[in-house]
């Protein structure tokens, strides 16, 4: 089915339930018509980071189910996919034909050989330093052939994930078969994972290259377009560059809101919410949690570094078992741009709080997209972090069936699942609509959405000092937070 204006959710198919069919259990039987689409985060044979190092996108893990069971979710919500175009498994068929005959592999230009790429003499240590790096080394991997001769591919992140060569046709009949085949099987909207790297070229940070990034976004939507499927290209950067692709045309993401909300909610003060909901486009999806960290970088330039700053330093104050070392290298996470903390931990499990942030993502402009353990309003998960010493498993509970049917029992997880399933069914959130914003005093905000149509009015005001807030659908009080109490 075509993207929705309904609230989606961004989950693992393995964590509402041991499954795909499990999950679609736990979204008909406990979350209902709060969620309208479904990000399944990567199902694909994998090897490595959380499904991210795909080795075979012809099927689905069988730990996960099969493409019945994604076709069978598809029916009911609208879907996105990852494709990670920028890289794919060493246990990919590509790597192993690669590995095994080198020269004489169909696959031999699929990656990027590194000696082959610089000219003689190059790359020198600056060469080396221009590259916008996700580590303190350069994007590097020795391959050894089966000849038993030596090189080095491209590679970007971790040690499974070998950046593709995007300009070599092999890998371009590769992007059209994978991503026809991911459409076939219900995919609605392709999230283009890490895209912004995907581009490398000399004399340059290989980081968003333009003009050649427009040409590989161009080259599949040319493939999409037909399909009548939608492109979502992923980014963590300045939100200049969001705004760009925007301008192109893309449904872009708002990593800016989650840093933002948390600001507001934690220092009182609703003018830089208010600056950033009148800068926001329509064609986004809204975020506060995502299966990564909390976002720093994105909000660079909305909010001052002063106000970064403080908000990065009361998170770890106000975050119930929040610390920096959860950020750091000793929990396996080497991104300083990004904080480990469930939102609603990072706001001290405080139930008013965690709902008046999900209601400045309601009235935001653009789709809701709700992370899993979001949606159950879940707490850090301390063991899990332990257990693995992965950073980000912070915030990626596994939730048994009979988890979510007690947790959505919950007052603020009720009271949120009955907002969003107003949202999804209200004129006045249409995508092409109205939105006024006004600040009142120091800490108050009102937020007025108004339908195409010119008729339906949704109105909210909020004190982000007192955590309170009221909403009306057409002059009527439907929500406000002393509904919580009683």
């Amino acid at each position: 089915m075509p993207v929705q204006n309904k609230a989606m959710l961004i989950t693992y198919a393995d964590s509402l339930g041991k499954n795909i069919k499990e999950l679609q259990d736990v979204l008909q039987t406990d979350i209902g018509p709060a969620i309208g689409g479904v990000h399944l985060l990567p199902f694909f044979p994998s090897t490595g980071d959380r499904g991210f190092a795909p080795s075979d996108y012809t099927k689905v893990n069988s730990a996960f189910g099969d493409w019945h069971d994604v076709e069978a979710l598809g029916d009911k919500y609208y879907l996105m996919f990852d494709f990670m175009i920028n890289h794919i498994s060493r246990e990919s068929v590509m790597y192993q034909d690669f590995k095994d005959k080198k020269d004489d592999s169909k696959y031999n230009d699929f990656f990027i050989r590194w000696e082959k790429f610089w000219p003689k003499g190059r790359p020198t240590q600056a060469d080396v330093d221009l590259i916008y790096k996700r580590k303190d080394k350069a994007p590097i991997q020795e391959i050894t052939f089966k000849n038993g001769s030596q090189e080095h591919l491209w590679n970007t992140f971790g040690d499974e994930q070998i950046d593709i060569n995007v300009k070599s046709k092999v890998a371009q009949k590769f992007f059209k078969d994978t991503l026809e085949t991911m459409v076939k099987h219900g995919a609605d909207l392709i999230r283009l994972d890490a895209f912004a790297y995907a581009i490398k070229k000399i004399d340059t940070n290989d980081f968003f290259i333009e003009p050649e990034i427009w040409d590989l976004l161009e080259s599949v939507r040319q493939i999409l377009s037909p399909l009548q499927a939608e492109i979502l290209p992923e980014i963590h950067e300045h939100y200049a560059i969001p705004a760009k692709i925007n301008a192109h045309g893309y449904f872009t993401y708002d990593f800016v809101l989650p840093l933002v909300t948390l600001y507001t909610l934690y220092s009182g003060k609703t003018k830089q919410l208010a600056k950033w909901l009148k800068m926001s486009p329509k064609r986004q999806f809204t975020t506060l949690d995502t299966h990564d960290g909390i976002g720093v970088v994105d909000a660079r330039d909305v909010l001052t570094d002063d106000e970064i700053d403080y908000t990065s330093s009361e998170l770890y104050k106000v975050g119930a078992n929040v610390k920096k070392t959860y950020s750091s290298a000793a929990y396996n996470n080497l991104d300083i741009y990004q904080i480990n903390s469930t939102y609603y931990s990072a706001l001290g499990n405080d139930d008013k709080a965690y709902l008046l942030a999900r209601i400045f993502q309601i009235f935001a402009p653009g789709i809701p997209q709700i992370y899993y353990v979001g949606l159950l309003a879940g707490e850090n998960d301390l063991d899990l972090l332990e257990k693995t010493k992965e950073g980000r498993n912070i915030n990626r509970h596994y939730y048994s069936k009979e988890e979510v049917a007690q947790e959505v029992k919950r007052p603020v997880v009720a009271y949120l699942l009955h907002l969003l399933t107003w949202r999804n069914q209200f004129a006045a959130f249409d995508l092409n609509g109205d939105s006024q914003v006004e600040v009142i005093g120091e800490n108050e905000v009102k937020i007025v959405r108004t339908a195409t149509n010119g008729q339906d009015l949704a109105e909210l005001t909020a004190n982000a000092a007192k955590k309170t807030f009221a909403i009306k659908a057409n002059g009527k009080l439907i929500f406000s937070d002393d509904q919580l109490d009683s």
